[in-house]
């Protein structure tokens, strides 16, 4: 179980330093050293520790025997969303900073694959070396075909910046058992055309465990009897170090993402899966929320826990070896079940936290008569707000803040919408409810499945349950490419491992008006499908704002004989630029990938753009980060062989949300069921504007928080006013932690170096350019450049 491996890594870290202080007059080189690959077991070992054992710990860091590095866990890095990305260096930046010990290299072992905007993250954090230890073949596509026992220095996004990587062949090493294994690694490398003087490897008796301290004495009588070649322990550290000293300036940059392999296990437990990406962005908003409405004082221990929650859920071990070929064993059963508890909490802990944010002007008493609606953003929004039933109102009557009546409707739910208009940046705005409707006139369409307003006109296919045609006045263009039989979110179902087995539901779906009205117009369709109860589609169309919503919900069934759950997006573009939205970076399929990447599927934070030179779409996914591009690709028939992934792939506007599988052989789970909910937004533009998809995908994924407030109530508004240029987003808005001002993440998404302007309500406060120490760096005032796609941390003080 997952507690017990914790407590025999604190056990290991105390075998290691027994160890270092046995062999401490050895010679240098064979003097005993252990490297600790992530932080979550000495996390919480250094928060039981006694005082006597936390000082040796410290001064065993101190003088080398022990090697910390960067990563809280060998995390799934795709999967994390933009902060909680940052936030998987935050243990080692408190560390070092706490005990003044440098950590400047990250370790990953097992998964292969990594997302690009983790360079901007180490930047952040001063990490300069990665050592990168992939499975030896399973599922890791060309991974070591093209970087095994290679080194790299890979650029951030920006270019500013670069980490040194270095892959060696072999992940896990156990071949000090004797001279003949280590002789035959290295005339294998030797016969290789290996390049380097020095070899990297990462000797380990296993998952989980423990120090082979026999290792000391093995280098000691290795060195006394042979010349050459020496062999040191040595830590991660030392050993990146060495390799830069000696082969810098001949290491060669790349610049791309690692698109990961292994984070379509997640799609093994989907529910759970979308509550953590929920998690992550709602903790996000809590954040800003907290900040810009001045509660103090600032839970930065309750925000850290939630925070290694949604953490631990992305770590990359799911569950037990047996999982597969044992589901219902107690073993399995219980490593899943505090798996799952990772999401269960961060989902708990992000919903307490951001309502926590609004406690001093909440009003709990019902009926409600005045709301606030929050904006957590740095530009003015207007978008949808839907109160829910559940919350008592004096009536359907919405007033705003000069007492006009704006448009409201009530639901067949019983809950009440309205469009909130020009909420302004990090602050909100006030309404009433009372008695009484406004008297807005509605006419239905004569056609029941086909929808159309000034803005769209929209075809919806009672055999598929898909939209068939979605055409956009503005542009004139249509959006659906319907030519295979399908649409927007049309299901399709792999029975097996075979996508050429692909089949569609199309057994009839039959839509339904449920509501329209001046606000919103919804549509609803339910049927039976393979490996499903029931699939429910649910069409929100806002009436007046320039987006569609799609909500999906498959009531599965369980089904452990191998399966693929995918829903179509089919788009009619006919020259695509495709750009996928990650953590901190943006990719174009192919162009800006390294070799050996993932393009089976990719692994997406927000959504993806598809355009052409006059038209495009944004597409969002809020709990479905997998994404194939073209075609369904999954899964690959012989999943240890690189020749069976893809070595290219052409751009291509047709879409496939990649939701459900359970084909691993171990790790992930076997089978998932009951209702899990999928909701995607799409909207039409014009040609590309890199800030309307940007700001658009944080919307969905950010929505306009609502408050019942008390009438006389002051609404606070945070200190930042805006940002501009448009292309520059905040990403992060919290306090620092030592009180004394906000700390503040952002980036450049343009193509071109931008000159930012931070808006401030009141005076000119200081600001400096941070990391993720939230040390004071150089000022910049409130103008600075920023590059395209550079990330950085501002530390602002009154």
């Amino acid at each position: 179980m997952q507690s017990d491996v914790e407590k025999a890594h604190w056990k290991y870290y105390e075998q290691a330093i027994a160890a270092a202080r046995r062999t401490a007059d050895y010679p240098p080189e064979a003097r005993f050293k252990w490297n600790v690959e992530v932080l979550w077991a000495t996390d919480s070992y250094l928060r039981q520790a006694s005082p006597e054992q936390r000082d040796a710990f410290i001064a065993a860091v101190r003088r080398g025997d022990i090697g910390l590095q960067a990563l809280y866990g060998n995390e799934l890095t795709a999967l994390c969303r933009p902060e909680e990305l940052m936030r998987l260096v935050d243990c080692a930046v408190k560390l070092s900073s706490e005990y003044d010990v440098p950590i400047d290299t990250a370790m990953i072992s097992d998964v292969p694959g990594y997302t690009w905007g983790l360079m901007s993250v180490f930047a952040e954090a001063g990490v300069k070396y990665m050592s990168i230890g992939p499975n030896g073949g399973h599922r890791i596509g060309y991974t070591l075909r093209e970087w095994g026992d290679r080194a790299f220095y890979w650029k951030s996004p920006s270019g500013k910046h670069r980490v040194l990587c270095w892959v060696p062949r072999v992940g896990y090493w156990r071949g000090f058992r004797g001279t003949d294994e280590l002789l035959r690694y290295l005339n294998e490398a030797e016969a290789s055309g290996y390049p380097y003087d020095l070899v990297q490897l990462r000797f380990c008796l296993g998952d989980n465990a423990g120090p082979g301290v026999e290792l000391s004495d093995l280098v000691r009588d290795w060195n006394a009897r042979y010349a050459y070649p020496k062999l040191i322990i040595a830590t991660a550290s030392e050993t990146m170090h060495a390799l830069e000293a000696r082969y810098g300036d001949q290491i060669e940059e790349v610049a791309g993402d690692f698109t990961p392999y292994w984070e379509d296990g997640a799609a093994s437990s989907a529910l759970e899966t979308g509550w953590n990406r929920d998690a992550a962005e709602r903790l996000t908003q809590a954040e800003a929320l907290w900040t810009f409405l001045g509660r103090k004082p600032f839970p930065d221990d309750r925000f850290d826990a939630a925070w290694r929650n949604a953490l631990l859920y992305d770590e990359h071990t799911w569950g037990a070896h047996n999982s597969i070929r044992e589901p219902d064993s107690e073993f399995a059963k219980g490593q899943w079940a505090v798996k799952r508890e990772f999401a269960v909490q961060a989902k708990k802990q992000s919903e307490e936290l951001l309502a926590a944010a609004t406690d001093a002007i909440r009003n709990p008493s019902q009926p409600v008569e005045s709301l606030a609606v929050f904006n957590s953003e740095t530009w003015r929004r207007t978008d949808l707000v839907v109160l829910p039933a559940s919350l008592g109102r004096a009536g359907d009557e919405v007033l705003d803040e000069v007492g006009r009546t704006i448009p409201s409707q009530r639901l067949a739910d019983g809950s009440l919408a309205f469009v909130a208009e020009d909420i302004p940046p990090l602050a909100g705005k006030r309404y009433r409810l009372t008695t009484g409707a406004p008297k807005v006139e509605v006419r239905p369409s004569e056609k029941p499945r086909v929808y159309d307003d000034p803005l769209r006109t929209i075809e919806l296919d009672d055999a598929t349950g898909s939209l068939v045609s979605y055409v956009d006045k503005r542009t004139k263009r249509q959006l659906v490419d319907a030519q295979r039989g399908y649409g927007f979110g049309a299901y399709i179902y792999v029975p097996g491992r075979d996508p050429n087995t692909a089949a569609l539901a199309a057994d009839g779906f039959p839509w339904k008006l449920v509501d329209t009205g001046p606000v919103v117009t919804i549509y609803e369709s339910r049927g039976p499908a393979a490996g499903c109860r029931e699939i429910v589609r649910r069409l929100l169309i806002p009436a007046r704002l320039d987006y569609v919503i799609l909500e999906i919900v498959l009531d599965k069934i369980a089904v452990r004989e191998k399966e693929g759950v995918h829903l179509a997006f089919p788009f009619k573009i006919d020259e695509p630029t495709v750009r996928m939205d990650l953590a901190w970076a943006t990719i174009r399929p192919e162009v800006d990938q390294l070799p050996g990447a993932c393009k089976n599927y990719f692994t997406v934070s927000r959504g993806v753009d598809i355009a052409d030179a006059q038209f495009g779409v944004t597409w969002f996914t809020r709990q479905a980060p997998l994404v194939q591009l073209g075609e369904i690709r999954t899964d690959v028939a012989t999943p240890f062989s690189p020749d069976v992934w893809l070595k290219t792939i052409e751009p291509s506007a047709r879409l496939f949300s990649y939701v459900m599988n359970n084909y691993w052989e171990t790790n992930y789970k076997a089978d998932q069921e009951g209702p899990t909910p999928f909701v995607y937004a799409i909207r039409p533009h014009g040609p590309y504007r890199v800030s309307e998809s940007k700001r658009f995908l944080m919307e969905r994924s950010h929505p306009l928080i609502v408050v019942p407030i008390r009438g006389e109530s002051a609404l606070p508004a945070g200190i930042l006013a805006g940002v501009e240029p448009d292309e520059a987003t905040v990403e992060v808005l919290r306090p620092t932690r030592d009180g004394a001002g906000w700390f503040v993440q952002m980036i450049n998404h343009g193509d071109r170096r931008v000159n930012v302007r931070l808006h401030f309500r009141e005076g000119e406060p200081a600001v400096y350019r941070s990391n993720l120490a939230e040390e004071k760096g150089e000022r910049l005032g409130s103008t600075f450049p920023l590059d395209s796609l550079e990330a950085i941390s501002l530390r602002i003080e009154p």
